[in-house]
C-alpha cells in the first residue's frame, strides 16, 4: 500500500470516527458495562510474540478504553481480568499475570488521572486464594481510591459467577440458621446485597473481544438482562470505532426487560 493510499485510508477512518462518536453521544449512553477482555494470547500467538507480551498489549488497551468510556460518560466499568478457572493455567503464565496485576493496581492508584476523574477502584472475585502480594497491592488500590465517586472501575480477578452466586447462598442460609432471616423474606433485593457487585446497578452492556460468543462465567445474575455484544477482534487490536459499534449497536436495540 502506498503513502498516499495509507493516508487517504486513516483520513477516512478518522472522519467515520468522529461523525460515529457524535452520533453515539447523542444516544443513551450505558451507565454500567462489563468487558470481558479476550484475546491476549491469539494476538500474541498470531504475531509471533510471547503470551506475555499479549497481556502486557492486554494491560495497555485497557488504560486506552478507559478513556473512551470516560470520554463517553459511562459511569461504571467492570472487566474481567482473571477467572477462577485461569488458575488451570502454566505456573510461569499465572505467575507473571500476578505480577501484571501488581503493578497495574498500584500504577492505576497512584496515576494522577485516577484522581482527576475520580475513579474508583474494586477488586471482586475470591481474593483470599490470590497471593499476599496482589492481595497488598488491591488493598492499596482500594483505599488510595475509596473516596473517588464519579466512576468505578471493578477488576473481576479471581471470580467466577457461579461462585459468587454460591457465596451469597451460603451467606444468606447462615443468616437463616443464626434466625436474622427468614425464609419467606428472600427475595433477589436479598440475593443483591450479598453479590460482590451488590451495591451498584446491573450492566447494561455486556461486551466481549475475540469472536467468542459467550459469557464464560461472568456476571451471571447481573447480566440476565444485559444486552450483549460480541465483537471479532482480539483484544489488543480493539480500535475505538469498534467500541463506538458495540455501544451504538446497545442504543439501537429496545430493552424490554422480560415485558
Amino acid at each position: 500500500m502506498s503513502s498516499i493510499t495509507k493516508d487517504f485510508a486513516e483520513t477516512a477512518y478518522r472522519a467515520y470516527e468522529t461523525k460515529l462518536l457524535k452520533i453515539v453521544k447523542e444516544g443513551k449512553i450505558p451507565n454500567h458495562i462489563g468487558i470481558i477482555m479476550d484475546g491476549n494470547r491469539r494476538f500474541a500467538s498470531e504475531m509471533g510474540m510471547d503470551s506475555f507480551l499479549g497481556h502486557e498489549k492486554g494491560r495497555k488497551k485497557l488504560e486506552e478504553v478507559l478513556e473512551w468510556c470516560r470520554e463517553l460518560g459511562i459511569k461504571v466499568v467492570t472487566v474481567y481480568a482473571f477467572s477462577t478457572e485461569n488458575f488451570m493455567r502454566s505456573r510461569e503464565e499465572v505467575e507473571h499475570l500476578m505480577r501484571l496485576f501488581i503493578d497495574s493496581l498500584k500504577k492505576a492508584a497512584d496515576d494522577k488521572r485516577t484522581a482527576k476523574y475520580g475513579m474508583r477502584i474494586r477488586v471482586i472475585g475470591q481474593i483470599e486464594e490470590l497471593p499476599k502480594e496482589v492481595q497488598d497491592a488491591i488493598k492499596y488500590a482500594e483505599e488510595k481510591t475509596k473516596n473517588n465517586d464519579k466512576f468505578i472501575l471493578n477488576v473481576a480477578i479471581a471470580y467466577g459467577g457461579r461462585e459468587e452466586i454460591i457465596k451469597a447462598i451460603r451467606e444468606i442460609a447462615r443468616e437463616v440458621k443464626e434466625g436474622k432471616l427468614e425464609i419467606d423474606d428472600i427475595d433477589e433485593s436479598t440475593v443483591r446485597k450479598h453479590l460482590y457487585t451488590g451495591d451498584i446497578p446491573d450492566p447494561d452492556l455486556i461486551f466481549r473481544t475475540s469472536g467468542e460468543e459467550r459469557i464464560s462465567n461472568f456476571l451471571l445474575w447481573q447480566s440476565a438482562y444485559a444486552e450483549l455484544y460480541f465483537s471479532d477482534v482480539y483484544w489488543p487490536t480493539l480500535r475505538k470505532i469498534d467500541f463506538l459499534r458495540a455501544i451504538r449497536a446497545y442504543q439501537l436495540r429496545q430493552r424490554r426487560f422480560g415485558r
